[in-house]
């Protein structure tokens, strides 16, 4: 008779016993999360808006999870590249930081590699950054109305930049000529910077840009802002008005940065990111220094993101098939 026969135990019950003790820790990490570093996609290159923005939140997010957080650009084809990494995750501990051009990519493309609603879910939203309207500093017009009467009397003369065709610069400019029943000249480039040096120099007539990029060129007076694209006035640029008020009716683009994750991140995952995020939004130093990259942080939780997103995607759905936009 062994030791198990002397304690009357069945083998069956001592075996059922050793299977659940040997499962235990593995059922302990499932349920656990994160269990190694998370890595951040930005589907666009360094420096900009979205970038910095991210790379703010990260540390926040790094000491509420108690793991790595890593911002990795994967730049490309007007973001889609990244966000197509990014679908394609299967570790449970990637997160995509977008904007607003999640939708827009949608609406331009209906053959995109990835299922722009279906493989991602909403986390957090994080910000906006008001577009703005600017001309260079030697430009005579002054406001949106002398420039919209400029174009009236010259269809087609006057030119804008942008950072390429179909980018957020390229649409806020394309919904202005529509919405004030003007026709300027569009001339994308590869990226605002480079649209951003000959607005200065004078070889365009007008852009719109991100607050971020053109607050120092503005600062600087190389520039004059005119206005900006949001629904309401920025907190952060309270003197300029927005382009309805400025005499556009029906007129705003609010553009947004947020927080999605691939369909197979645990929820557990997303709230505790969503948590972080929205914890971290509410900290003055954090908002500070949104304010010092013209960043407004945005309220609301996953399910207000999601609300977000579903309206957007209507909206900018309908206005890409009105102007009779598409990818290049």
């Amino acid at each position: 008779m062994n030791d198990n026969d002397r304690l009357g135990l069945p083998r069956r019950t001592l075996l059922a016993a050793g299977v659940a003790i040997l499962g235990a820790p593995a059922v302990a990490r499932a349920q656990s999360w994160p269990d190694r570093g998370v890595r951040i996609i930005v589907p666009f290159p360094p420096g900009g808006a979205i970038d910095a923005m991210t790379r703010l939140i990260a540390p926040p997010i790094e000491r509420a999870i108690g793991q790595p957080v890593v911002v990795e650009n994967r730049s490309g084809a007007g973001g889609l590249l990244g966000t197509e990494a990014a679908s394609q995750a299967r570790d449970g501990h990637t997160l995509l930081m977008t904007a607003l051009t999640h939708v827009v990519l949608a609406a331009l493309n209906p053959r995109l590699p990835y299922d722009p609603y279906g493989d991602f879910l909403p986390v957090a939203p994080v910000g906006t950054v008001a577009n703005v309207l600017v001309v260079p500093a030697s430009s005579p017009y002054r406001s949106v109305a002398d420039l919209v009467a400029a174009a009236r009397r010259q269809p087609g003369r006057l030119t804008y930049g942008s950072a390429g065709s179909g980018t957020s610069l390229h649409l806020c400019a394309a919904l202005f000529c529509a919405r004030s029943g003007i026709e300027m000249t569009h001339v994308p480039y590869r990226g605002s910077g480079p649209a951003v040096t000959d607005l200065v120099a004078g070889r365009l007539d007008a852009m719109f840009d991100s607050a971020t990029s053109v607050a120092p060129h503005v600062a600087a007076g190389k520039l004059r802002a005119l206005a900006v694209t949001t629904s309401r006035r920025s907190a952060l640029q309270p003197d300029l008005p927005t382009i309805a008020e400025a005499g556009v009716p029906g007129y705003a683009v609010d553009w947004w940065y947020a927080m999605l994750a691939p369909r197979g991140m645990p929820e557990e995952g997303r709230r505790k990111v969503g948590a972080a995020v929205h914890e971290a939004l509410k900290q003055a130093e954090l908002r500070e220094r949104f304010a010092a990259i013209r960043c407004e942080p945005m309220e609301g939780d996953a399910d207000a993101l999601g609300a977000i997103i579903g309206r957007d995607r209507a909206t900018w759905t309908a206005v890409i098939q009105q102007l009779g936009l598409q990818a290049q």
